[in-house]
């Protein structure tokens, strides 16, 4: 029993490894790209649509919504990051009922990559709104002194942001193998749908966390209010 994809090779040439997190991690980009182009393929705004579509603007709504709620201006500015975030998560969940599937989220290099993309994306989205003074300016507040400890929990919530994801996505699927190994096959089946579901909670915990570190870098400065003269 192996607790990570890393673990599981398919080709090896001296150091040059193919491993099962690149391999499936390539297989829902993939898998994403094409089925993203094929239902955008023929979109229509007559009725009736096809059930694909349906499904398609039922998702982004969903996403728009909810990062609506969250207090970001303009939702659909982040749809395009944050509900790629969602989808990749959520489908590397919903693939792990295909036999011999790993889920790539299962390995600390791609949720360490997830979270090292929430890490580039949050500066970026702070820079663009407020202008790099007004940003920079975010790090010295309430007062200069927080600017070290400020950094350290930009550093330290993306760390948690990988580990958690981690944590969740290999305890569902050494679970899983383990009761397959020791209990009749209904027991498992009922874990494997609970597995799903986790994962996909997981997969809206990670997605909405990054909509709230965005939320908060690209939020207007209050100026401070000036006494009468």
């Amino acid at each position: 029993m192996h607790l990570s994809p890393d673990q599981v090779i398919f080709w090896q040439f001296g150091l040059i490894k193919l491993n099962a997190t690149i391999v499936f991690t390539w297989a829902l980009m993939l898998l994403l790209v094409l089925g993203s182009k094929l239902i955008t393929a023929r979109l229509s705004s007559e009725h009736p649509r096809s059930a694909w579509q349906n499904l398609l603007e039922i998702i982004v709504s969903t996403i728009e919504n909810q990062i609506a709620e969250i207090g970001l201006a303009q939702p659909r500015r982040y749809v395009g990051f944050l509900g790629t975030l969602f989808l990749f998560v959520a489908a590397a969940t919903l693939c792990t009922v295909i036999p011999g599937f790993e889920p790539p989220t299962g390995s600390l290099s791609t949720t360490f990559a997830l979270a090292g993309c929430v890490l580039v994306a949050v500066p970026m989205y702070g820079i663009r709104d407020q202008g790099l003074r007004g940003y920079l300016a975010s790090y010295l507040e309430p007062t200069w002194i927080m600017l070290p400890f400020n950094l350290i929990g930009e550093v330290s919530r993306t760390l948690a942001l990988a580990v958690r994801l981690f944590g969740n996505m290999m305890s569902g699927a050494m679970i899983i193998g383990i009761l397959l190994t020791i209990t009749p096959f209904l027991f498992p089946i009922v874990m494997t749908l609970l597995g799903l579901l986790t994962g996909m909670v997981q997969a809206y915990i990670f997605s909405i966390l990054a909509a709230v570190y965005i939320a908060a870098a690209t939020r207007t400065r209050t100026p401070p209010l000036r006494s009468p003269a």
